[in-house]
């Protein structure tokens, strides 16, 4: 007998999980790259996700999702997958890799944006001071002690560009990924297939160009299990969220991640964090809550 389908209600606390399991994966990922390299150490996480999620949740039938999304939603979730494991993988420290994970955080933001541009949601005037807020507390995590200073955060971006540039094309990606899912999915699932994409390209970069030797441990097996399960579990959660709840609630949410996230990879890789870094940190959140409130009671345009 089918399960009836989840409640509005059910499925955006569904999409609470991920918020939750999300907050760990910046640690966990820097971790398991230590030991196994930045595309080794990712293709092992996003290979056991796989993993996870055909066991729980299963695959969709391929003829059962519509075509615009599945070669869309494919592209846009390997290609953000690809920003944000690579980017905290070559990052130079535990520091960088926190740093370039706050700047990942500015997904949300841009995923209301995008919900404004493309889906039609309506927002008031706090839209404008909450995305300035957001983009200044980034600016303020990457200057470091110095303040809302451009010449001291443009020195640390150029110190590693690589990783701050994939984490800022991530969060672009990721905004782009939840407006294709909720504009076309039309309620099918394909975050299986996704992630199971997502490892094989991995793979085939880790063959084809050449990764760094992996080095095993009982600490890194550890860190990669829980890594996964945090990918899996976590995405397989989001994406029912973002199919059948409350899109801009779970953006909401998600605002706050960044706190929670820091705090997890600070404890997890033993990294003192400053208070200019969680003035930014909580200027990023601040922001994006002004974003979440002008969407608040205001419907999107109905689709033509």
């Amino acid at each position: 007998m089918p399960r009836p389908p989840l409640s509005s209600r059910h499925a955006t606390l569904v999409g609470l999980i991920a918020i939750v399991l999300w907050s760990s994966v910046v640690g966990l990922i820097r971790s398991v790259s230590t030991g196994l390299g930045a595309t080794g150490g990712a293709a092992m996480i996003y290979t056991l996700g796989a993993l996870l999620l055909a066991l729980t949740a299963g695959f969709t039938p391929l003829r059962d999702i519509p075509r615009a999304y599945l070669g869309w939603g494919s592209l846009l979730f390997v290609a953000y997958e690809w920003c944000l494991s690579l980017s905290i993988g070559y990052a130079n420290t535990a520091q960088q890799a926190i740093e370039v994970g706050m700047v990942n955080y500015l997904w949300p933001t841009f995923t209301l944006l995008a919900a404004i541009a493309f889906n039609g949601q309506r927002a008031n005037g706090l839209i404008v001071p909450g995305v300035l807020i957001a983009l200044a507390g980034i600016c303020r995590v990457l200057a470091g002690e110095q303040g809302l200073d451009l010449a001291g955060m443009l020195t640390n971006i150029q110190s590693n560009p690589l990783s701050y540039g994939l984490a800022f094309l991530g969060a672009l990606l990721w905004a782009g990924y939840c407006t294709v899912t909720a504009r076309m999915a039309r309620g099918r699932n394909g975050i299986t297939l996704f992630v199971v994409l997502t490892a094989l390209s991995l793979w085939a970069k880790y063959f084809i160009m050449g990764g760094e030797p992996m080095h095993w441990s009982l600490s890194t097996g550890i860190h990669l299990a829980f890594a996964a399960a945090a990918m899996g579990l976590g995405y397989g959660a989001w994406n029912v969220g973002i199919l059948h709840g409350h899109v801009t609630v779970l953006a909401g949410a998600s605002y706050f991640t960044p706190v929670f996230s820091a705090a997890l990879a600070a404890a997890l890789l033993q990294v003192p964090l400053t208070p200019a870094f969680w003035l930014g940190t909580g200027m990023v959140c601040g922001g994006a809550v002004l974003c979440w409130l002008a969407t608040r009671g205001r419907a999107a345009h109905p689709e033509p």
